[in-house]
């Protein structure tokens, strides 16, 4: 049995589908209900934020997705072993890797410490930025054609979530994965400029790309962000290293082909920013 944290959100999700059509029992825990789960895939609600309430979502699970949320990582992972469950694949962030020192990724570094020191097979999946941050522009783009975004020509590979997902589906399932640590990024790294003109070709109509200044970005991004985490992000899409900027092979690796371009997620998207 695998179950699935996070089982909601834009890596979750597409994973619990993936996961429903190998023929394993699929269990997806979020902290609510998850509507339009598959067919034969089970509900259970736990908190990662709160490691007592973890018994019952794993119980009989072999393997565990890990979502990196909450503050208790050594907490969670007992929680995994004591179940029974003998391989994880965690989800964690490229800037885990590039900037360990970041307080906003501090809460990151913990899990991945606490999953490698386990004795338990395991997996960590450090993905660039996300394709779908673009849907902060949805509602801007729908009703005003801009997309507002500092750094406009600072280019970075966002990666499709649904690649992310593909590929801790094969750690999940398939051997050869045990004890590695994937960087996921896109094929191409893109700007904010660029990406507003690919949403633009998508709608069929002009989007207009409106620089803001680091602090009305940061101002808006704390509406919804942690303050080390909002730092953290400026740090990222304002300066970012060569090694933020620069397109990983392993998504090909794992998965015999290349990942999926922003113009593909648009396509899926499209209706958002209509």
């Amino acid at each position: 049995m695998i179950v699935v944290t996070g089982a909601t959100g834009n890596v979750g999700r597409v994973l619990v589908g993936l996961l429903a059509d190998t023929g394993e029992k699929i269990v997806a825990v979020s902290r609510t209900a998850a509507e339009g789960l598959p067919e034969g895939v089970e509900h259970r609600a736990a908190d990662l934020g709160r490691p007592e309430t973890l018994a019952t979502a794993f119980d009989g699970a072999d393997a565990l997705f890990l979502f990196g949320g909450g503050d208790r990582p050594a907490e969670v992972v007992a929680a995994a072993k004591t179940a029974g469950i003998t391989r994880v694949v965690l989800l964690s962030s490229q800037g885990a890797g590039t900037r360990p020192e970041n307080p906003g990724h501090h809460g990151l570094r913990a899990f991945e410490a606490a999953v490698t020191s386990s004795g338990l097979s395991w997996t960590v999946l450090r993905p660039g930025g996300f394709a779908s941050n673009a849907f902060a522009w949805a509602e801007p783009v729908r009703t005003a054609r801009l997309a507002p975004s500092p750094f406009a020509d600072v280019a970075l590979p966002f990666v499709d979530p649904a690649d992310i997902a593909a590929v801790a589906a094969a750690a999940l399932t398939e051997p050869g994965h045990d004890g590695r640590t994937y960087v996921l990024t896109g094929p191409a790294a893109l700007s904010p400029r660029e990406r507003a003109a690919v949403i633009a070709e998508a709608v069929g109509a002009p989007v207009r790309l409106v620089e803001q200044t680091p602090g009305e970005a940061r101002a808006q991004m704390l509406t919804f962000m942690p303050p080390e985490v909002v730092e953290s992000t400026l740090d990222i899409i304002g300066s970012p290293t060569p090694a933020e900027q620069a397109v990983s092979p392993d998504i090909a690796a794992v998965l015999g082909r290349e990942p999926g371009d922003f113009a593909g997620w648009v396509a899926r998207n499209v209706v958002a920013f209509r």
